[in-house]
């Protein structure tokens, strides 16, 4: 700026021509030293927005939903109604939000789930919810918020993150939270599997590396922890052996007695330890809607020296297509907010991710 104003005094005189040349050389030196700068600057932000972001993911109860609002909905054709980051927020205005309505057929004509909107529209006066509290013996209380009521929408629950497109309960059984138990079984990888061997380390980070128990999903979600629905009235521990025991050691699908036995024995015994609360809330999950969600409790189970866990037989059971142990690092690709949990649990071992 200097150097034109300077220029500015020289425009009556053939001096100008001289300076013209030393201007723009110095103002473009100028120009590159403060986009070098700014640049900078601006790098440093976005590290500090990426460590920002980084903290919020590991934390789905803080994250803006993605999994969400995917579309179609999980397993059907149904399209979600677009909503971007910025809308996602209840308190956000979203003038032209008008998303449609699902809940699958096989979730209305089952008998155990909750009453469908069409018959809460016919019988409003009888069907009562009695929402964020325990309401006989579901649990109708979220472990994050007290979440709010649609008013226009017959009082049923908005999910506590936000928008997600679809109204109703797609998948879910449950209007409000869903609750789910998610078994976090580990082990320390060892050469030929054997507990007798040493720990194998990553020959970068110097750490010892994990393994654990995951199942590939039989509705396409790819590979996760064997976890499953809390049943009505049941305890998450028992709801934690259960289903791993379905999931990873097929339980249900055992026909000797004395096997049956013997790997109720081994269950009993890994999981008598109340193990590590990983995790407790919000599930970023492709069932999620606006007015049913999943959320869980993540709670890890470590077989330290890998002699009572590394010695179960794994077979998948008829909610799971695959079971293996599986090494975890920071290229794992895991069903809904699974990653999250399991790097929870990297940190808490800490171990090589």
């Amino acid at each position: 700026k200097c150097l034109l104003q300077r220029a500015s005094f020289q425009r009556g005189s053939q001096q100008f021509n001289t300076y013209l040349p030393h201007i723009i050389v110095q103002s473009q030196s100028l120009f590159i030293q403060n986009f070098r700068f700014l640049r900078m600057a601006d790098n440093g932000n976005n590290d500090e927005e990426k460590k920002k972001d980084e903290s919020v993911e590991q934390d789905p109860n803080r994250a803006i939903h993605t999994k969400a609002r995917s579309s179609p909905y999980t397993n059907t054709t149904k399209e979600r109604f677009m909503v971007s980051d910025d809308k996602v927020r209840w308190d956000c205005e979203y003038i032209d939000y008008k998303p449609p309505y699902y809940t699958h057929p096989g979730v209305i004509n089952h008998k155990s789930p909750d009453p469908s909107l069409e018959k809460i529209k016919s019988d409003s006066s009888s069907i009562k919810f009695k929402f964020n509290e325990l309401d006989g013996k579901y649990d109708r209380r979220s472990h994050i918020t007290k979440y709010n009521l649609d008013k226009n929408n017959y009082n049923l629950p908005l999910n506590p993150i936000g928008r997600t497109g679809l109204m109703g309960r797609g998948w879910l059984w449950r209007w409000g939270p869903n609750h789910a138990a998610d078994p976090i079984v580990t082990r320390w990888q060892r050469k030929d599997n054997d507990p007798k061997n040493d720990i194998i380390c990553d020959n970068k980070s110097g750490k010892p590396i994990l393994e654990f128990v995951a199942i590939e999903r039989t509705d396409g979600g790819g590979w996760a922890i064997p976890g499953g629905m809390v049943d009505a009235g049941e305890q998450v521990s028992r709801t934690l052996k259960r289903e791993f025991g379905e999931e990873a050691m097929d339980t249900y699908g055992i026909k000797d007695e004395n096997e049956k036995k013997k790997v109720k024995a081994q269950l009993d015994e890994f999981f008598k330890n109340d193990g590590k609360e990983i995790y407790k809330g919000y599930c970023d999950d492709p069932r999620n809607t606006d007015n049913a969600w999943m959320e869980t409790v993540a709670v890890n189970f470590h077989d330290t020296n890998g002699d009572v866990v590394g010695m179960f037989n794994l077979k998948a059971g008829d909610d799971a297509a695959k079971v293996k142990w599986m090494k975890i690092d920071k290229d794992l690709k895991l069903y809904a907010s699974h990653n999250a949990f399991i790097k929870s649990v990297v940190e808490l071992h800490s171990a090589h991710w």
